[in-house]
């Protein structure tokens, strides 16, 4: 009886660990944590699909599913920290036109927020 006592302990820690997975690239002074709740307070649910976070189900903008394993940021330029953080504060700064619109997201917020998308695998 103890050993599938411990089997399901270790399980239910394994399945925990698989949801707060490590980010895929660091972000410099970004908190995936905050990144989530920002995401949240900052309405990208409505545009985006967004994994983890309650009510991210929009069909406007793409889904940020697997968003670590992607090669561009819209289209644009290379998925890197840097861009992505510049993306989220100006997207018109990366690509002029766009629909996304600057919600005004400071730059430490901005960090957060890619903190967070590079958690998604």
């Amino acid at each position: 009886m103890r050993h599938g006592m411990w089997l399901v302990l270790a399980g239910g820690l394994m399945v925990g660990a698989c949801r707060h997975e490590e980010p895929i690239r660091v972000v410099a002074g970004g908190d995936p944590a905050e990144g989530e709740h920002l995401i949240k307070g900052y309405g990208c649910g409505s545009c985006h699909v967004v994994p983890g976070v309650t009510g991210a189900n929009g069909m406007v903008g793409p889904p940020l599913e697997h968003f670590s394993k992607r090669a561009y940021i819209a289209g644009q330029v290379p998925n890197d920290p840097q861009f992505l953080i510049r993306w989220i504060e100006v997207p018109q700064a990366i690509e002029p036109g766009t629909v996304m619109p600057n919600l005004g997201v400071s730059e430490g917020q901005a960090r957060s927020i890619a903190a967070y998308l590079y958690t998604l695998r």
